[in-house]
């Protein structure tokens, strides 16, 4: 046969998937005449085809050897090096191809490629451009341009780089998924939704586009949806330990909690080290009060927090420990997971002096929720000096809370379906010149928001009680109790000090005109009551342990508990047994709405705190309700609020310092019924007198930080603590 006959053949072979054939024929070639060309070029496509790359590249580099002008050589020589990961090599052949041929889009598109692998991200992005210049609709170019993008955390760039992309190949599978990414990281939920559900229309088994999906529909409150699409991803991929991870938080926001526990044991098993994993899993195990490996669990999630990782939702941390230095270390290390960044725009410059400061709210929670019980009455009582705007980026569940804020002096602003950038934009352009966090580090906290820099001031406030973690929140909201001077390097923020308690409450709760009898509720007649409303999580075993030595301290007493569920009940129960307590003696509260809840405290004799996190708003619930509580300190601001609400109250006697003196005190009032009464009769006059329930009064020393930090920025003053002075009360 002819060379070209061979040659011809091979290629046919090598065309109809017969690699191997077609070798052998190159192979013979070769041997007649060694320095053909088409033959070399061919055995080095098969050897890179058959991922021996190191074989490619001697075939390349006796084909350049040959013709040492050929662009495309030297482009394929790029790419050889490039699989074996010799990247600084790979750029010097691409750039030895551009040489040859100025306007090689494919070059510059590799180079680009390699240059990403070096860390050069910005002369990878000038690569991508030159492969664009030259050919406008090169979609893989864009492609990647966007990943790089994307890695500077320019995402509104990379963003535009997919859309490009996708505009020259409807069916770019690869685009339309990080274009998902991007839009929901952006916080643009639905588009990004819409972006997933192209990818699955064009490649069903996209198992991560499936788990992304579900994230999303859990955000929307998807559920049933956001649960199937997990099992899918699961069922393409049952080693996809991520997908596991999302479902168990589903299942965890659908008190499903054993499920739950499962797929992040699956998650854990498949080698997922996910963002909060361990921390999740903690905390479910803290719902369900399953404390079976608690402290060896609990050591370990600590040991990785010190070590910098993001194991846990700091959220989950203040239940862990009282200790404000690991709260701080866990807080910035989510915030860096989260890549909660200052945005590209984020220095606001200052705006005009308003007749009125402005100062926006920010929450997903108005409505039937623990923070618009608290705060409802702030915003009515908010004087003409301000201008109030809520901005909610929650459901509208259509209650009462939600009505009654709604109907406030307020202008009121559903911001739901827009992205963090949107919401902050939208502050922006009303020239908000406070933006008040009332959400923080908790669930269905938007960050970002603030992160893009809403308001020229940001302050975070009563939602998350802790430190953010981030450095673009001015300032926290809080007390003396709350943060001493030796906690204060614990917390990013400057602090605003109030006078009396951080914590804002509505002197405006009902009390239901109702009179509900032990029977009814399901306690004994007699015997004295203990009382804890707080959620299972808050209860750890050695807080249940000191309640324990309390009822055999104590005869005929009970424990009178809320319960969140079931399984947390009997975990409870069977604790009670081992302690060598009556699990009788553990009485559990079913839901109520909030004024009949208010009332039942009256057949409770003392509320029990919690440690390491306390009662919040379950502790000015009881105090409102004219029920003592008796709290124990730690170091921590969520280990401390009810130290301060209780100072608020002048009940500081009520404050202990340790375990052993918080249990005395517990059996001290349960065996002295005329201290217990004298202290009742103080909280009932105390509660109408005293500055905690005193909401206009709270309003103007709120209102006075308020202008402190306004007058500080427009004085182009640097942020520092603001030590509120007490006034006088209310008239």
């Amino acid at each position: 046969m002819s060379l070209l006959d061979l040659l011809h053949d091979a290629r046919r072979l090598h065309q109809q998937g017969q690699p191997a054939g077609a070798r052998v024929i190159y192979e013979k070639i070769l041997k007649h005449h060694p320095t053909n060309r088409d033959a070399i070029t061919g055995l080095a496509v098969i050897a890179g085809q058959l991922k021996d790359f190191k074989r490619a590249l001697g075939f390349l580099d006796r084909a350049i050897e040959l013709d040492p002008r050929d662009a495309a050589g030297h482009c394929n020589r790029g790419l050889a090096l490039h699989e074996l990961k010799d990247f600084k090599s790979a750029v010097a052949s691409y750039d030895r191809a551009i040489e040859l041929r100025a306007n090689y889009s494919v070059a510059y598109y590799n180079r680009g490629n390699a240059l990403r692998e070096l860390g050069l991200a910005e002369a990878a992005v000038q690569s991508f451009d030159e492969a664009i210049a030259i050919q406008p609709g090169f979609s893989q170019a864009h492609h990647n341009r966007g990943l790089i993008l994307q890695d500077l955390g320019d995402d509104d760039g990379a963003l535009k780089s997919y859309e490009h992309a996708i505009a020259f190949n409807p069916e770019y599978t690869d685009a339309y998924y990080n274009r998902g990414v991007v839009l929901q990281k952006l916080g643009h939920w639905l588009a990004a939704l819409s972006s997933y559900d192209c990818v699955i229309a064009r490649d069903a088994t996209h198992a991560a586009a499936y788990s992304n999906r579900g994230v999303i529909q859990s955000l929307l409150l998807q559920s049933t949806a956001a649960l199937e699409s997990f099992d899918r991803a699961i069922a393409i991929r049952p080693d996809f330990a991520n997908a596991h991870f999302n479902r168990g938080n589903l299942l965890k926001d659908l008190k499903q909690y054993p499920a739950s526990v499962a797929s992040y044991e699956r998650a854990i098993a498949l080698g997922s080290d996910g963002v909060g994993l361990y921390g999740s899993r903690r905390h479910v195990k803290m719902q369900m009060c399953d404390w079976q490996h608690h402290d060896s669990e609990s050591c370990a999630l600590l040991e990785r927090i010190e070590r910098g990782e993001p194991a846990s939702p700091p959220f989950h941390v203040l239940i862990m420990t009282d200790s404000a230095a690991v709260q701080c270390r866990a807080a910035k290390s989510w915030m860096r997971s989260q890549h909660v960044r200052h945005g590209p725009t984020t220095v606001i410059a200052k705006y005009p002096r308003h007749d009125k400061i402005r100062v926006g709210y920010f929450s997903a929670d108005f409505h039937d929720h623990a923070t618009a019980y608290l705060i409802a009455q702030l915003f009515e009582e908010h004087t003409p000096a301000f201008d109030i705007t809520a901005f909610s980026f929650g459901p509208d569940r259509q209650d009462a809370m939600r009505s009654r804020i709604r109907s406030g002096n307020l202008e009121f602003l559903d911001v739901s379906r827009q992205s963090d950038r949107q919401i902050a934009l939208l502050a922006r352009n009303l020239e908000i010149d406070i933006a008040v966090d009332l959400k923080g580090l908790t669930q269905f906290g938007r960050p970002g928001i603030f992160a893009c820099r809403a308001a020229p001031i940001q302050v975070s406030y009563l939602g998350y009680p802790g430190t953010m973690g981030a450095g673009f929140m001015d300032y926290l909201v809080a007390d003396r109790i709350l943060i001493p001077p030796d906690h204060q390097p614990h917390y990013l923020e400057k602090i605003i000090f109030m006078p009396h308690s951080y914590q804002v409450n509505d002197a405006r709760r009902a009390i239901a005109d109702v009179s509900l009898s032990r029977e009814e509720l399901g306690l004994p007649a007699s015997g004295f009551v203990y009382c804890c409303f707080n959620n299972s999580f808050k209860i750890t075993p050695r807080m249940f342990e000191v309640w324990m030595r309390i009822l055999r301290r104590v005869d005929g007493s009970v424990l009178w508990l809320y319960q969140d569920n079931p399984i947390a009940a009997a975990h409870l129960r069977s604790e009670a047994t081992r302690w060598g307590v009556n699990p009788a003696r553990l009485v559990f509260a079913a839901f109520m709405p909030l004024p009949r809840h208010l009332a039942r405290h009256r057949a409770a004799d003392l509320f029990l705190d919690t440690l390491p996190c306390n009662a919040h708003t379950t502790a000015s619930d009881a105090l409102w309700a004219g029920l003592p509580v008796l709290t124990c300190t730690g170091e921590s601001f969520a280990s401390r609020v009810a130290a301060s609400l209780l100072t608020a109250l002048t009940l500081s006697e009520l404050i202990m310092d340790s375990y052993q003196r918080y249990e005395e005190l517990a059996v001290e009032l349960a065996t002295d019924p005329i201290r217990l009464s004298a202290i009742k009769r103080r909280l009932a006059y105390n509660r109408l007198t005293a500055p905690l329930f005193d909401t206009p009064r709270y309003t103007r020393h709120l209102e006075t930080a308020y202008q402190v930090v306004y007058e500080r920025h427009q004085a182009d003053l640097p942020t520092e603590d603001i030590w509120v002075e007490s006034a006088a009360p209310a008239g």
